[in-house]
């Protein structure tokens, strides 16, 4: 296919071109494999800056969608790649072959660098969700951290920088710029733009920014990074986010009250609890779905409120095909038991879906929430459980709501009603305005081409 860019992708394109370090924050569908890989393919094979490129995604994001990509676009012919997934002999074999790109998934980094006895003798990273490199104290930080200083040029790419509030940000920019920008230590990016929040004692659970703190970090990060809304630069499709609630019956209200309350729930002859807050936020979320795990991981069923509300969703689709995001397994295992549904997992399940051959599918966003062209196959996204995490939330929905979708997407979220369900609800979208304010402090200005 011939690849006739947009203005904002030329721009982007450029923005990789010209900054040997880059944070690239564009929104979900606004193509920014192509645009990275245009640049790479410039660099490799055109001005001969780089000679090994190491792309790290997520999983099904490194086998299929970057492969895709390369193989799509006409301008791209002549760039040679090869994936290193699956087993260890194939993730080896993959890194041995002769090639200018190599990609590979984010949970094998470690094993990359530590153990694969392969020299890491790539200039170029490019990191498809930085985000998932905000966890500073994880292995695939620490790894590639220790490898970084040997890499003369890096991209970060995500549409989701900081979704769960700037904190976020320090190890994306520290594993991008090396601390110059933000500081070397975490201690110290903490002291200086934030201050304790919610504690108890000498324990501190959280922080919030220091007055001016959010502009100075925009201010100090925005040399090297572009940010791009979808909605500036396409036409996109018309998005209807809808909550339909559910009641408790008073039964089903008092096991879930009670154990809100008393962190115990007796349900038969198994009794339930919490050991703290933490666990008690997770199983009020199972309750609120509908069931909850024992201490033996067996599911109890609470309610089959959601199950109800999910057969009038599919039934009001009129046989147009649904996406259900869920959380838990016992969801899954319910929610299978009920209707008969294809889970999104293989490539050709994604095939089957965009086809239109799978009228019901259900996704988990931890494990599809990236990087996968769902639009072809459906536009109704219903979320029978709700996640914390912003990133796949929003990634999620984004399955559906992105360029190339032809009719309106309407999300579902089923909600228990005066449950942990509206806290979650709440809470998204408070976490979208703090990263919507750092997206639109550092806009990239396309005037500057004009």
């Amino acid at each position: 296919m011939k690849y006739k860019p947009h203005e904002y992708q030329s721009y982007a394109t450029e923005f990789i071109l010209s900054h040997p370090i880059s944070a690239v924050f564009l929104e979900m569908g606004l193509g920014k494999s192509v645009i990275t890989l245009s640049a790479i393919f410039d660099l490799c094979l055109d001005s001969f800056l780089v000679c090994k490129v190491l792309v790290i995604a997520p999983l099904r994001v490194a086998r299929d969608t970057w492969p895709a990509e390369i193989n799509k676009w006409d301008h791209l012919k002549g760039l040679s790649y090869s994936v290193a997934v699956g087993t260890e002999k194939e993730r080896i074999d993959a890194l041995k072959k002769q090639s200018t790109l190599y990609i590979i998934n984010r949970e094998n980094v470690d094993w990359l660098v530590h153990k694969s006895g392969i020299p890491f003798q790539f200039d170029m990273v490019v990191i498809d969700e930085l985000s998932s490199f905000k966890s500073y104290g994880a292995k695939r930080f620490k790894s590639l951290l220790k490898v970084r200083p040997s890499v003369k040029r890096i991209v970060g790419l995500t549409g989701t920088p900081s979704s769960n509030g700037l904190m976020d940000l320090w190890a994306e920019f520290r594993i991008l710029d090396l601390g110059q920008r933000l500081g070397r230590y975490i201690s110290h990016y903490r002291n200086t733009y934030f201050t304790p929040d919610k504690r108890n004692a000498q324990i501190i659970f959280s922080y919030k920014p220091l007055p001016g703190a959010e502009e100075e970090i925009y201010k100090q990060i925005s040399d090297i990074t572009i940010s791009m809304k979808s909605t500036d630069y396409l036409t996109m499709p018309e998005y209807v986010s809808n909550e339909v609630f559910v009641t408790l019956s008073e039964k089903e209200w008092k096991v879930y009250s009670d154990f809100k309350e008393d962190m115990v729930a007796n349900l038969g002859d198994e009794e339930i609890d919490a050991v703290n807050a933490a666990v008690l936020s997770g199983k009020l979320l199972q309750m609120a779905n509908g069931a909850v795990y024992d201490s033996e991981n067996k599911a109890h069923v609470i309610h089959d409120k959601k199950l109800d509300a999910l057969e009038d969703l599919i039934e009001g689709a009129n046989g147009k095909p649904v996406l259900v995001a869920y959380w838990y397994k016992h969801d899954l295992e319910r929610i299978k038991e009920r209707f008969p549904v294809r889970q999104i997992q293989s490539s050709k399940d994604i095939e089957d879906w965009n086809d239109g051959k799978i009228p019901i599918a259900v996704i988990h966003p931890a494990s599809a929430g990236h990087g996968l062209n769902l639009q072809s196959g459906g536009s109704t996204l219903i979320w029978f459980g709700l996640t914390w995490s912003l990133e796949l939330y929003q990634q999620t929905n984004a399955r559906l709501y992105r360029q190339g979708q032809k009719d309106t997407v309407i999300v579902h979220h089923i909600i228990t009603k005066n449950t942990i369900d509206e806290d979650v609800l709440l809470a998204l979208t408070k976490k979208e305005k703090t990263q919507d304010t750092l997206i639109d402090a550092v806009k990239a200005n396309l005037e500057v081409m004009r």
